[in-house]
């Protein structure tokens, strides 16, 4: 019977200059120190990579690797901060939304959503958004997509009912699905 060695789990957010090779610097860190790469979200934002990546560590090694972390700032570019993994929000039973936005763009969009959300309860377990041009040269665009988390006692149609006075306030189409 194999035993397996005590782990710790960290998030990582990294920051950097744009450029070849920054996810393969932090994969071998980890690997190195005898870790898994987990779950991450990687993206490029206005010419800097930055990522959030969940990993586990043997509790021996761990120590080792949060200290070699700073030196991939001067070998690759790459700002990384560790935190100690916490547990799991919300273990109760609980529902999703998929949220999708899209209307002109202006400022307070990304406020007045999770303004209501947190009215509600809600929480937001992903966001991604973005601007484009409208057609026509009809100025700029703002979508997002979420997913939405309700608490177990959440109304989902107070969730719908509050998101969708905010998006008649904002002029936006709003699309609301179960997840």
């Amino acid at each position: 019977m194999t035993t397996h060695a005590p782990t710790t789990a960290y998030v990582l957010t990294a920051i950097g200059d744009d450029r070849p090779g920054l996810v393969a610097a932090l994969a071998a860190a980890v690997d190195e120190h005898g870790g898994s790469w987990v779950d991450s979200q990687l993206a490029l934002l206005a010419g800097k990579f930055a990522g959030i990546v969940q990993v586990e560590l043997p509790d021996e090694r761990a120590q080792d690797f949060l200290d070699a972390l700073p030196s991939l700032a001067d070998e690759v570019g790459l700002e990384v901060e560790a935190a100690a993994a916490g547990s799991p929000v919300g273990a109760t039973a609980h529902s999703t939304l998929r949220l999708h936005l899209l209307g002109q763009d202006r400022t307070g969009m990304v406020r007045e959503i999770s303004s209501a959300l947190r009215s509600q309860g809600a929480t937001i377990d992903a966001l991604r958004s973005w601007t484009r041009e409208a057609p026509e040269g009809g100025g700029m665009l703002f979508e997002a997509e979420a997913e939405v988390r309700l608490p177990a006692e959440a109304d989902e149609n107070g969730v719908r009912e509050a998101l969708e006075t905010i998006a008649a306030e904002l002029m936006v189409d709003l699309e609301l699905d179960p997840s």
